[in-house]
This record gives C-alpha cells, structure tokens and sequence, in this order.
C-alpha cells in the first residue's frame, strides 16, 4: 500500500552539507506524518525529525538549527536538508510514515524505507 524509498547519502566532511529524499508512492501521502530516523552501528533507531500533514514540525536537539524537514506532497516527498554535519552525525538514516499527528515514537510509525548511509569524517 505504501512504499518508502530513501536517497541522497553519501560520504562527506565534516561541515559538508546533504539533502535526503524520500519518496512515497500509494495513497494518503499528504495525510500522513513523515518522519526521519537514523541509526549507528551497536546504537538504537533514534528521532531526527518529523513534520505533520499541517507542516508542523519537530527535531531533536542535537539537530536543531542545522537540520530542516520538508515535505512536498505534489511529489509524495519528503526531504531532509542536513547542514554543518559532524561526525556523530554519521548514521544510517530511514524514512518513515505515521497516522499519528504529532509523535516522534519510533513504534508509531508504520511504514518504513530501506535507509541511506551518510558517513561523516573528520
């Protein structure tokens, strides 16, 4: 019913900058809660950012100020527009869809893409 496709990582230095795509396919995009997640080797799925079908959106505080979620519902898009990256930074990164408005909790979120590795040096 809904497929979730990530794109755009890639091995970088640190203060390089990234944009990550994501891209649905199937119906209600536009109601949907689109989130980010990454995860490191040996580390649990963590929060990075989401935005609600009011473009609301939410980020933990490690990202704030230099990561921006957006989403394009003509494209069934989302985006993730990384700047100043450091190396902890360094991550698998997953798109993911919720019914919920407002969470960021990994387990509410139902559908989810692949991952796309961003690797960040030093």
């Amino acid at each position: 019913q809904v497929q979730l496709v990530e794109s755009g990582g890639g091995s970088v230095q640190a203060g390089d900058s990234l944009r990550l795509s994501c891209a649905a396919s199937g119906r209600t995009f536009s109601g949907r809660t689109m989130g980010w997640f990454r995860q490191a080797p040996g580390k649990e799925r963590e929060f990075v950012a989401r935005i609600n079908r009011n473009e609301d959106t939410h980020y933990t505080d490690s990202v704030k100020g230099r990561f921006t979620i957006s989403r394009d519902n003509a494209k069934n898009t989302v985006y993730l527009q990384m700047n100043s990256l450091k190396p902890e930074d360094t991550a698998g990164y997953y798109c993911a869809a919720s019914y919920s408005y407002s969470t960021v909790a990994v387990g509410s979120f139902n559908y989810w893409g692949q991952g796309t590795q961003v690797t960040v040096s030093s």
